[in-house]
C-alpha cells in the first residue's frame, strides 16, 4: 500500500443544515399539468413503438366514427318509433323496428370490438412505459439513490399503480374527449334542424356547468386526490414493514408502538379522504342536477310547438335525445370530474418519478452540489476524497488519499457513526456527495458482503451464482465451494441445487454469511467488500474464509470490530469522526492502546466498541 501525503487530518465540523424542502403541491387543471402529461406521454408516441401506438389509435378512432354514425341512426329511428306510435301507423312502425334490429346488428359488436381494442391498447401502452421507467430506476442504481436521499415517496407504487391508472386513463380521456368532438358535431346537426333556439340554451347551459365544476371543484378535489394517493401508499408501506421485520418486532415485543405507528398513518388516510368524501358529495349533488335537469329542459323548450301540432312527438323525442348526447359531449369535463381529479394527481406523482430515473430528465438536470469524481483505473486509489452524506453538509472523510495493490488488505475502524460503511459507499459509487477522485477497475471486479446478506427467492443454485444468472461451473464444483465455506450438507439437506426454500427463514445469519462467501468463491473478483461480513461466525470459521480470500489474491477492505480479523489485514484506516483519519501498519496497530502512523505524528487509536451496529 501506497501513501501518497501525510496520512494524519483534522477536518472541523460543518453544522450548517439544508434549507428546509416546501412541501409540494399537486398541480391543477392548467397549463402545468397539461406539460407534465405530454412529458410523460410524448416517447411512446414519438420512440420506437409509434407506429403501433398511431395504427392502433387509428382503429379506435375509425371505430368511434362507426358508433357515433350508428348511434345517430338508432336516435333517429327511435324518434320514427314514437312517431309511428303516435299516428297509429303500424307499417311505418314496423319498417322502423326492422331498421332499428339492422343498426343494431352492426352497433353491438362494434362496441364490443371497440372497448376491446381500447383496453389493449392501455395494456400495450402499460408495458411500454413500465418497461422504460424500470430501465431507469433499476440504471445506474436510482433505486438506491431514490432511497438515500428520500426525494420522493414511494417509487413502488408510482411504478406499479400510477403507471396503471395513467396509461388507461389517458386512453379513456383520450378517446371520450375525440368521441365527444364526433358526437357534437353529429348530433348538433339534428338538433339545429329541429330548433336554433335548442341549440343556443345547450352552449350556455353546458358552458356555465363546466366554468362551476372548474372553479368550485377543480384544484381543491386535485390536492386532495394527490394527497390520498401518497397517505395511501404510506400506510401501506407501514404494513409492508411489520411483515418484512416481524422477527425483531416479535423479539422486541414492539407491538404497541408498531400499532401506534401504523395508527398515525391510517390517521391520515382517513381523514384525507374524509374531506374528499364531503367535497365529493358536493360534486355528485352539482353533477346530479346537471344532468337530470336535461330530462326536463328541452320538452319545456318544444312542448309549444309539438303542442300545437307544427312538430310531432317523435320530432321532440328525437330533439331530447340529441340534446342529451350534444350535452354530454359539451359537458364531458363536468361529468368525469372524479376521475380527471385523480388523474392529474397522478400524472404528478409520475412526472416527479420521471425527473430523477428517466435518461432525459437526468441529463438536463443541473447538479449544482459537488461530487466525487471517478475514473478507470487497474487498482483502487483515493485522491483527496472529501465524504458528506446524502441531503447533509456533515463532513465523515476529509481528503482521504490512499492507494491499494494487488494483494493488500484494508481494514477499517472507527466509533459507530463515523463514517465507515459511507466510505464503502462512496467506493462502490453509491454515494459521491463531496469532492476529490475515485480510481477504480471496473464495478463487475468488485464484490461486496454486507452483514445481512440479500438471498433472492429461487433455487440454491441461483442463490450461489447471484448476482449472475448463469454459471458455467459445473455441480461437483458448486458442492465443493459449499464445503469450502464449511455448508458441506446443506444441498443435501434442502434437496439439491435446484431446490426452492424461503432461504431467509431457513438458514441461520451465520449460514447466510458464509453462503454470501460462496459467491464470492463462484465469481472470484479483485476486490472484496466486506462490511461486518463475519459478524455471525464463530473464530474457526471467520479464519477459515478470511484465509481463503486471501489465498486467492485479492484486495480485501474490511469493516470489522473483532480483534481476532486484524492478521488478515496489511494496513488500518482508522476513521477519528468530523473529517480526520489514520493510516497504519497493521502489525503496529491495537484496537485499545497506542499505535504509529505510517506518516506524521502518532496519534492514539480511540477504542472501538464491540457492537454489531455499522458505522
Amino acid at each position: 500500500m501506497k501513501t501518497p501525503i501525510p496520512a494524519t487530518v483534522d477536518a472541523a465540523r460543518d453544522d450548517t443544515s439544508p434549507a428546509p424542502q416546501k412541501k409540494r403541491r399537486a398541480a391543477g387543471l392548467s397549463l402545468t399539468a397539461w406539460k407534465q402529461f405530454i412529458n410523460v406521454a410524448k416517447p411512446y408516441w414519438l420512440g420506437s413503438d409509434r407506429k403501433k401506438a398511431w395504427s392502433l389509435l387509428l382503429l379506435l378512432i375509425v371505430l368511434m366514427l362507426v358508433e357515433t354514425k350508428l348511434a345517430v341512426m338508432l336516435n333517429n329511428q327511435t324518434g320514427e318509433m314514437t312517431s309511428a306510435l303516435a299516428s297509429r301507423n303500424a307499417d311505418r312502425f314496423w319498417t322502423s323496428v326492422r331498421a332499428c334490429l339492422m343498426v343494431l346488428a352492426f352497433a353491438v359488436p362494434t362496441y364490443a370490438f371497440y372497448y376491446f381494442m381500447r383496453d389493449q391498447f392501455a395494456n400495450q401502452w402499460r408495458r411500454w412505459l413500465t418497461g422504460r421507467f424500470l430501465d431507469g430506476y433499476l440504471g445506474g442504481r436510482k433505486y438506491y439513490q431514490l432511497g438515500a436521499d428520500s426525494e420522493i415517496d414511494n417509487p413502488d407504487q408510482r411504478i406499479s399503480e400510477d403507471i396503471n391508472t395513467f396509461t388507461g386513463r389517458s386512453i379513456h380521456f383520450l378517446l371520450i374527449f375525440l368521441g365527444s368532438i364526433m358526437q357534437l358535431v353529429a348530433f348538433s346537426a339534428v338538433l339545429w334542424s329541429i330548433s336554433h333556439l335548442l341549440v343556443g340554451v345547450l352552449a350556455v347551459y353546458a358552458l356555465v356547468g363546466t366554468v362551476v365544476a372548474l372553479v368550485v371543484f377543480g384544484n381543491p378535489l386535485i390536492h386532495l386526490n394527490f394527497w390520498q394517493l401518497r397517505r395511501e401508499a404510506d400506510f401501506r408501506f407501514s404494513l409492508m414493514r411489520l411483515r418484512e421485520n416481524a422477527e425483531s418486532i416479535a423479539f422486541y415485543r414492539g407491538e404497541a408502538q408498531e400499532r401506534a405507528h401504523i395508527d398515525s398513518r391510517f390517521d391520515k388516510v382517513f381523514r384525507n379522504f374524509a374531506k374528499l368524501i364531503r367535497k365529493q358529495c358536493s360534486l355528485n349533488l352539482f353533477q346530479r342536477t346537471f344532468s337530470q335537469l336535461t330530462l326536463v329542459l328541452p320538452f319545456m323548450i318544444l312542448a309549444g310547438g309539438v303542442l300545437s301540432g307544427e312538430l310531432e312527438v317523435g320530432r321532440a323525442v328525437q330533439a331530447a335525445g340529441a340534446f342529451t348526447a350534444v350535452l354530454s359531449a359539451v359537458g364531458v369535463i363536468v361529468d368525469n370530474f372524479e376521475s380527471l381529479s385523480r388523474f392529474v394527481a397522478g400524472i404528478d406523482r409520475l412526472q416527479a418519478l420521471s425527473r430523477l430515473v428517466l435518461p432525459e430528465a437526468q441529463q438536463t438536470a443541473a447538479r449544482t452540489e459537488a461530487r466525487i469524481q471517478t475514473r478507470d483505473g487497474e487498482h483502487l486509489a483515493l485522491e483527496a476524497v472529501t465524504l458528506h452524506p446524502p441531503g447533509s453538509e456533515r463532513v465523515l472523510v476529509k481528503d482521504l488519499n490512499l492507494v491499494l495493490t494487488p494483494g493488500d488488505a484494508l481494514l477499517i475502524t472507527g466509533e459507530s457513526g463515523c463514517g465507515k460503511s459511507s466510505l464503502l459507499r462512496a467506493i462502490a459509487g453509491l454515494w459521491d456527495r463531496g469532492s476529490g477522485v475515485i480510481q477504480r477497475p471496473p464495478l463487475e471486479e468488485f464484490f461486496f458482503l454486507p452483514q445481512q446478506p440479500y438471498l433472492q427467492s429461487g433455487t440454491l443454485r441461483s442463490q450461489l451464482v447471484y448476482p449472475s444468472t448463469h454459471c458455467e461451473l459445473d455441480d461437483e464444483t458448486l458442492l465443493d465451494i459449499l464445503d469450502q465455506v464449511h455448508l458441506p450438507r446443506l444441498a443435501e439437506r434442502v434437496g439439491g441445487l435446484d431446490a426452492v426454500q424461503d432461504w431467509e427463514k431457513l438458514l441461520s445469519v451465520g449460514e447466510q454469511q458464509r453462503l454470501a462467501f460462496a459467491r464470492v468463491l463462484v465469481h472470484r473478483p479483485k476486490i472484496v467488500i466486506l462490511d461486518e461480513a463475519t459478524s455471525a461466525l464463530d473464530s474457526g470459521n471467520e479464519a477459515s474464509l478470511y484465509a481463503r480470500l486471501r489465498d486467492g489474491g485479492a484486495t480485501l477492505i474490511s469493516i470489522a470490530h473483532r480483534a481476532a480479523v486484524l492478521r488478515h489485514h496489511t494496513h488500518v484506516l482508522s476513521l477519528k469522526g468530523e473529517g480526520a483519519w489514520e493510516l497504519i501498519e497493521a502489525g503496529s496497530f491495537q484496537f485499545d492502546g497506542p499505535v504509529a502512523v505510517v506518516k506524521g505524528g502518532p496519534q492514539p487509536a480511540r477504542p472501538v466498541p464491540k457492537v454489531a451496529a455499522v458505522g
